[in-house]
């Protein structure tokens, strides 16, 4: 009797102990899906809805070149929001200059914000942005909705936003320009079960996305 009642309490405990492992490596999973997960840039309502027509602006940038926004255009443009006192929209520069650099047949990279022109051209020379159309507008700002920064529109070549959203890091960044390639308004559309339907749309953006990935093996 004394044997078979230490049995069965040493194949409780093995079965308690499996239970445990099992519960911890259930949540080991999750963690490490959450991480793996594509990270989509912070889409919000204000401004422009996704699908609709952007404002038309005709703009002077600040170094005295024509800037157009919203009107048609041969290529899709990349609106992005920035300010010379954001360290966030410091470090997503490199992979700005690189889609300047790599996709300038294929995408319009417009530098956006407001405020007293002489600390953006010393920002523009210090930053080496010289190539970019640079605007001072808070009109345009006021149109998007812009709050926070750095924040993105991706325009297509209608004027019709396509993807918008807060972009705090490359990876968001990223998130708009492949929802404009696959035909999403973000990311988090793709993960909420459309999966199908963007890679048949994304056929269309493969040319695209395959530049746009060698753009960032560039940086």
């Amino acid at each position: 009797m004394n044997a078979l009642t230490v049995s069965v309490v040493l194949l409780w405990v093995a079965v308690i102990a499996l239970a445990v492992l099992t519960w911890a490596l259930s949540r080991q999973v999750g963690v490490l899906f959450e991480r793996v997960a594509p990270m989509g840039a912070l889409v919000t309502d204000s401004g422009p809805a996704v699908g609709a027509a952007s404002p038309m602006f005709e703009l002077t940038g600040i170094q005295s070149e024509r800037v157009e926004v919203g009107m048609p255009s041969a290529t899709p443009s990349l609106v992005f929001f920035l300010s010379p006192t954001c360290p966030v929209c410091k470090k997503l520069l490199p992979v700005l200059k690189s889609l300047r650099r790599d996709e300038k047949n294929h995408l319009r990279v417009v530098l956006a914000s407001d405020g007293e022109a002489a600390s953006h051209l010393q920002f523009i020379r210090d930053q080496g942005l010289t190539d970019f159309p640079y605007v001072l507008s808070q009109e345009l700002g006021m149109a998007y909705k812009v709050s926070r920064l750095p924040y993105a529109v991706v325009l297509d070549p209608r004027g019709t936003v396509v993807a918008k959203g807060l972009v705090n890091n490359r990876e968001q960044l990223d998130s708009l320009l492949n929802a404009h390639d696959m035909g999403l308004a973000s990311i988090q559309q793709f993960l909420g079960g459309d999966e199908a339907l963007a890679r048949e749309q994304g056929h269309a953006g493969h040319a695209h996305a395959h530049a746009h990935a060698h753009a960032q093996a560039q940086t």
